[in-house]
């Protein structure tokens, strides 16, 4: 098993900036190689459906972005501490939901269903 925790969400003014971590563990994770699991972001607002945020894959080669949010955000990740990010620049209050971290088996997609791990989440509000 893998398990995700999320945190550094918070209440923000539109404009500004916050910076996501989500922490990997588990046996699963240590026995396969952290390398080997990509990892995601994704979001769910009151009402609607979880969508993709941003992917980055194994080793951090490559990354992906929701076009929503190309230019004001960026993920990357520390495998040494087994640390997912989400820099997030410039908000704005459409950017208000529960942010989620994700894990699944080497390849990174944008649809939430082919992901097998899930965090609990962190809620992000962005004010007007």
């Amino acid at each position: 098993q893998v398990q995700l925790a999320e945190s550094g969400g918070g209440l923000v003014p539109a404009g500004g900036s916050l910076r996501l971590s989500c922490v990997a563990s588990g046996r699963t994770f240590s026995t396969y190689g952290k390398d080997n699991y990509a990892m995601a972001w994704f979001r769910q607002a009151p009402g609607k459906e979880r969508e993709f945020v941003a992917h980055i894959k194994t080793h951090g080669a490559s990354t992906n972005y929701a076009d929503s949010v190309k230019g004001r955000f960026t993920i990357s990740r520390d495998n040494a501490k087994n640390t997912l990010y989400l820099q997030m620049n410039s908000l704005k209050p459409e950017d208000t939901a529960t942010y989620y971290c994700a894990a699944r088996w080497f390849t990174a997609t944008m649809n939430r269903n082919d992901y097998d791990y899930w965090g609990q989440g962190t809620q992000v509000a962005v004010s007007s």
